[in-house]
């Protein structure tokens, strides 16, 4: 019997050490007094600076939740601009906590990067995006063409599977950053302009004319967008991950900005577990029992910052398709709070 108990306290211990070792980023964040957020340098509805430095978009909503749920202050962020090419490094090393900049979910980044996925905040494909005055209708047309790529993505590979699969010919122009490869495309240095097609939307936005310039329909490869945290620190991956599903789960349960108080009051169970007044589910994650609470006050739910940043109700338009609620006839979808 003491031999099994001795057995059971070294696992127990084992257990917390690793637990404590993992929660350091929590840890960090706190002490330092704000949340260390990677962004895009400007992309329309997900990440971008007005003239006075205040950022707004999708990816910013991501953060600014974070930020709510720890600090019951969305306020309390740094944001990093980073390129296609940094933003990985800016991760690695420490310089970012969460990196919530469009970027693809791959099985390649998954694993090589050191760091994890924690959900999707946007289904997306690559498309393209042409001048009306080409006449083209159709991605099939563009043999010969040249097209405008930002290196550093996912798009390269796709544009050129996507030629080599059609039996057509065309030329890479690549450049650095995006608004570069938007620039090059204005200006006439390529045909083409190739990202993904949520990406197209918020681009044709910085053009001087938009309206002369037309997104094609195909829609050429799946791109799962979402945050990212490095490796090594589960609590930190939790707390990120259930962000967003916090604001998806209100969605679902009809908690706003607006009602989010009244509906707290509620009685019924879902209601109970999800506001923290029935069981302790926030402090298992590290975080109060209101941090949904903190979160929709904040910022909203998932579909409030949706319609409000990138939705049929903002500039880009985008209507809200397969990034609707699974229950919507979307496939948008957030495990259970329980």
């Amino acid at each position: 019997m003491k031999r099994v108990s001795l057995v059971v306290t070294l696992a127990l211990a084992a257990g917390l050490s690793a637990q404590a070792a993992s929660a350091q980023t929590l840890k960090t964040v706190k002490d330092r007094g704000m949340l260390s957020c990677g962004v895009s340098q400007g992309l329309p509805g997900f990440s971008s600076p007005d003239d006075k430095g205040n950022w707004t978009g999708l990816d910013v909503d991501i953060c600014r939740a974070i930020a709510a749920a720890i600090f019951n202050d969305a306020s309390k962020i740094k944001f990093v601009p980073l390129s296609a090419k940094d933003r990985f490094t800016a991760l690695q090393s420490g310089e970012i906590d969460v990196l919530s900049r469009n970027t693809t979910w791959t099985l390649s980044r998954d694993t090589s990067l050191g760091a994890n996925f924690t959900g999707v905040t946007y289904y997306d494909g690559q498309g393209f995006m042409v001048k009306k005055a080409l006449k083209v209708n159709s991605a099939l047309e563009l043999n010969s063409a040249s097209v405008c790529v930002q290196q550093g993505t996912t798009t390269e590979q796709n544009l050129a599977d996507y030629f080599k699969g059609n039996n057509m010919k065309y030329e890479v122009i690549a450049f650095g950053t995006n608004d570069e490869t938007v620039k090059a495309y204005e200006s006439g240095r390529c045909d083409v302009f190739t990202t993904d097609v949520s990406g197209l939307y918020a681009d044709r936005l910085k053009l001087a004319n938009p309206a002369d310039h037309v997104v094609l329909p195909e829609v050429i490869s799946k791109e799962p967008l979402g945050p990212m945290v490095r490796h090594g620190d589960d609590q930190w991956f939790d707390i990120v991950k259930w962000t967003l599903y916090g604001m998806i789960t209100a969605e679902e349960l009809g908690i706003t900005q607006k009602n989010v108080d009244e509906l707290a009051k509620s009685d019924k169970p879902e209601m109970k577990r999800v506001f923290g007044t029935d069981g302790n589910l926030g402090e298992q994650l590290g975080l109060t029992k209101d941090w949904v609470s903190r979160i929709v006050k904040s910022v909203g739910n998932y579909g409030e910052s949706f319609e409000r940043n990138v939705g049929t109700g903002s500039k880009l338009g985008i209507a809200r398709g397969i990034n609707n609620l699974w229950s919507k006839g979307g496939i948008q979808y957030a495990p259970p709070i329980r």
